[in-house]
């Protein structure tokens, strides 16, 4: 992982660098904002918290506006604003926006909760699909299922996990009643609401994955600790 603030500062001059490009060779200037908006956002991955992520994102239009370098109309403004909120939904303030699962993070789940061959499994708020990565090594056989709200993060999910089935939707309107285990890597803040939305909807036996964040308060099943050292909370219902 790049130190702080270097990826911010490349994902800036990048942005910068292919919105000077795309007006000399003559794109409008309305369309090459919302490329090296859209350019920006996708760096944002970069950062390691929610807070550098947004500020990747968001840098470039920002510095744009502020420069006064290009004359767009007031409203022009308002697009890369609407892309930004694609990718990163006013709703995902309360929940967890692009917490990449890493990669070996589940290793050690299937001996923990061994499931049946075809069982459905969830990842809530799957993201860029590093959840279902994870899952998808831990339980090959499975059915694996993924819930995104954000559209354009939908999509990508989609393409990189094309084993899967990858919805659009609320992950707390959705119903978790089919699946025998749900994955979480939210906030803390939102582990509560997790654990009592599985207790309600979800069969006997089933279970609830948490990593890195345990709900308060509540005796957990079982934990496992990932490579990096983070804990991963296990509920049975």
């Amino acid at each position: 992982m790049l130190r702080w603030p270097l990826p911010a500062l490349l994902a800036w001059g990048g942005a910068w660098a292919l919105f000077t490009t795309l007006l000399q060779l003559g794109l409008p200037g309305i369309a090459a904002l919302l490329l090296a908006t859209g350019a920006g956002a996708a760096c944002s991955l970069l950062g390691a918290t929610w807070w550098r992520r947004g500020l990747i994102a968001a840098g470039f239009p920002l510095s744009l506006a502020l420069s006064g370098t290009v004359a767009l109309p007031a409203w022009a403004w308002l697009l890369p604003l609407a892309l930004l909120l694609l990718v990163y939904p006013l709703n995902a303030w309360r929940d967890a926006p692009l917490f990449p699962t890493p990669t070996r993070a589940l290793q050690g789940l299937a001996a923990a909760i061994p499931l049946a061959e075809g069982a459905l499994v969830l990842d809530a708020g799957c993201g860029l699909g590093h959840g279902l990565q994870a899952l998808r090594r831990a339980y090959p056989q499975a059915r694996l299922h993924g819930l995104e709200w954000s559209w354009p993060l939908r999509a990508v999910c989609a393409l990189r996990c094309p084993w899967a089935r990858v919805r659009q939707g609320d992950i707390w309107r959705a119903d978790w009643a089919p699946y025998a285990l749900v994955y979480l890597f939210q906030r803390p803040e939102s582990m509560a609401r997790a654990l009592a939305k599985a207790r309600a909807q979800m069969a006997p036996g089933a279970w609830l994955v948490s990593l890195e964040f345990e709900v308060e308060g509540v005796l957990p099943t079982g934990r496992l600790q990932a490579p990096d050292g983070r804990a991963v909370w296990l509920y049975r219902m």
